[in-house]
């Protein structure tokens, strides 16, 4: 058996695989202690630990410890004379009309900052050694009484020569082998500063908080018996033995929403989708991600209470509309969703809890999207009354009545939808129309439709059990891990081979990386350059696979970068201006096994009826069903309500589905 439990901000998804049989489970989260929901979604599937084979979680754990600013305490070592990195951070400011403006405030105090005496070129050439008697009096005096539980460590230009970082962290380690440290060498090996800087103390802040949450988590599942494979997943679509997360945590930040990515592009792919965008709604956020060829695309770096982390991330953009999303309105009187959220404690109003605010939830159960007696199976009943009641103040302030309040705030959630869209596609120079829409998550598959139509999708892909198809992503996602190195080159004369010899380097460094987590089989690397022309501030990526870089040479290298250039920025021409490599970027990754698929689980009674809805300013008369009920080759045409176990598809008039073999349910635009 094979388990994936991923802890989302409402709910924690469980998706059990064992030779071909599916379990799924989706049970309330508990904030204050995620590890807590995950054990109970186990308890929930009625699943023995002594089945389990492989067991991967995805939890927002780091996330949550850097937005309530919950970390470690960090003492931070820096070059003699940089004390202020963090606090100068770069000229840019976020909201250019705000008087009130301030940077975003670091994790790391200036007092907690230390200066060592050491310096290193931008060609890792030594200008002044590390004095190591001295550097023990820094450490001692910093240290000795500070009740730090983590160390950051960024010198100047240590990207080129990390052995002034690796000296002094030997050296904090054996002084203090309580304190966890981590120095940017280990983190991300790239030039500026700052980035480089953050980055690094952000790891150290997160690195107490993930490893005592793992060490929780493990000892549980130690205490009923689990002695088996127990991997962490990564922002960057991958997953690592908890060994490896220990010693980079920055690296789970993302871990949830890059897991839906990947369970989307797995089970789309089987039924001939690979070039789609994912639409992951559930209670607190959506995320939307683009895919091309099967492969979605990374950024280098993203940011986080903006704080830039500069770590291969799946490029993911996230917006506060969820199912537990408030309903409000601003002081200009416009009607707004989000992005705050009532979350797992106390919910939407429905959910009888106490909340008394109005969600997208309490929406889509007033309009009829939502029926109470297939809400998460039948399992979790929805009190339409208080959601009436939520609504009430907001039907009355806009006169309208409660379906019409309902409806309009739906609309202004599909708009927020399309708005991040549009940033991952139109705004990366590529037409949503070429692309079929793949929604999961709650909330997802309620949305879903209206939203293509806005975007001119045609196409609309529902997986099986897409409330919790992240969970079925942990299982589905590979062992990958992810190194950096800036190194300036001028692409020019014989640069392949300088190119060839970096990458050579970087494989036999990743390799044995992979070794000590165990891992030494069917390895398989991506090799990625970033390009510039000379003299432009930000490069852009360029991939090459095992035959491009054997055949790599001026020209095709030229080419990809023109390619690449143009397709984002419409112009581009290295006739005219040279072009540079500025850093190496390897991809190494190991299938976890053969890759389990997803079938829909039938737990809920198959039923079909006759109900009511209000949708874009009309009631109509809808078609309510379980997806059970939906036989492979039957047509169905809208409107119709799909109720599954973790989630209800509503199909508009003028589309039609059907469920193919693979399960998936496609919905199609009416010709």
């Amino acid at each position: 058996m094979r388990v994936g439990i991923e802890v989302g901000g409402t709910f924690t998804d469980l998706v059990a695989i064992d030779q071909g049989k599916v379990t799924v489970a989706k049970v309330p989260s508990t904030p204050a202690r995620p590890d807590e929901g995950a054990l109970s979604s186990l308890d929930a599937a009625q699943i023995q630990l002594d089945q389990i084979e492989d067991l991967v979680h995805g939890s927002t754990v780091a996330t949550n410890a850097i937005l309530e600013r919950k970390g470690a305490k960090v003492a931070f070592f820096v070059t003699s004379g940089f004390r202020d990195l963090l606090l100068l951070q770069r000229h840019d400011r976020k909201r250019i009309y705000d008087l009130f403006y301030q940077k975003p405030q670091p994790v790391v105090a200036r007092s907690d900052t230390f200066e060592i005496n050491e310096r290193i070129t931008a060609d890792g050439s030594v200008v002044t050694s590390l004095d190591m008697n001295s550097a023990q009096h820094v450490v001692e005096a910093a240290l000795a009484g500070g009740n730090y539980g983590a160390v950051a460590i960024c010198f100047l230009n240590s990207y080129a020569n990390p052995a002034h970082e690796e000296q002094l962290a030997n050296l904090i380690r054996e002084r203090f082998p309580d304190v966890f440290v981590t120095h940017s060498a280990e983190v991300t090996r790239e030039f500026r500063e700052y980035e480089r800087a953050t980055t690094t103390t952000l790891s150290a802040y997160v690195q107490p908080v993930i490893d005592s949450y793992i060490s929780r988590l493990q000892d549980e599942l130690d205490a009923r018996g689990y002695r088996r494979n127990f991997s962490i997943m990564q922002s960057n679509g991958g997953r690592l033995p908890t060994e490896g997360i220990r010693r980079n945590a920055i690296t789970s930040l993302y871990s949830g929403p890059a897991a839906g990515v990947m369970g989307a592009v797995r089970q789309a792919g089987i039924s001939g989708f690979t070039d789609i965008i994912t639409l992951d709604m559930g209670g607190t956020s959506t995320d939307v991600c683009l895919i091309r060829d099967g492969r979605p695309d990374l950024s280098t770096e993203t940011e986080i209470n903006g704080l830039p982390v500069r770590t291969p991330v799946i490029d993911i953009a996230t917006i506060g509309a969820g199912g537990g999303s408030i309903i409000w309105v601003d002081d200009g009187g416009m009607l707004r969703v989000g992005p705050e959220s009532t979350g797992a404690d106390p919910g939407p109003a429905c959910y009888g809890r106490g909340g008394i605010l109005p969600a997208v939830t309490d929406a889509h159960l007033v309009r009829g999207t939502l029926k109470s007696e297939a809400f998460v199976g039948g399992r979790m009943s929805l009190d339409h009354a208080k959601s009436e009641a939520a609504l009430s103040s907001l039907a009355e302030r806009f006169d309208m009545n409660l379906e019409q309040m309902a409806d309009a705030a739906l609309r202004v959630a599909d708009a927020n939808i399309v708005r991040a869209i549009q940033l991952v596609s139109t705004e990366r120079g590529r037409d949503p129309r070429d692309y079929v829409l793949v929604p999961f998550g709650g909330a997802g598959p309620l949305h879903a439709v209206r939203v293509a139509e806005e975007l001119e999708i045609g196409t609309v892909v529902v997986p099986p059990n897409a409330g919790v198809l992240s969970a079925f992503g942990l299982l589905a996602a590979d062992f990958l891990r992810y190194d950096s190195f800036t190194h300036h080159l001028i692409v020019e004369g014989t640069v392949s081979d300088d190119v060839r010899e970096i990458f050579g380097t970087m494989r036999e460094r990743a390799a044995q990386a992979f070794a000590q987590l165990g891992l030494t089989e069917d390895l398989d690397y991506t090799h990625t350059l970033e390009m510039r022309f000379v003299g432009q501030a930000f490069e852009i990526p360029v991939t090459l696979d095992d035959a491009a870089l054997r055949e790599l040479n001026t020209d095709i290298l030229l080419e990809r970068f023109v390619e690449a250039h143009h397709q984002i920025f419409a112009f581009g021409d290295a006739g005219r201006q040279r072009v540079e490599i500025v850093s190496f970027r390897l991809g190494v990754s190991a299938p976890p096994g053969p890759i389990p698929t997803l079938s829909e689980v039938h737990g809920m009674e198959a039923f079909e009826t006759d109900g009511e809805i209000f949708d874009r300013g009309d009631k109509t008369q809808c078609l309510v069903m379980s997806r059970s009920a939906c036989e492979r080759g039957r047509k169905l045409t809208g409107p119709a309500l799909i109720a599954d176990e973790t989630s209800t598809i509503y199909v508009p008039q003028g589309w039609h589905c059907s469920h193919d073999e693979h399960d998936n349910l496609i919905i199609r635009k009416d010709a």
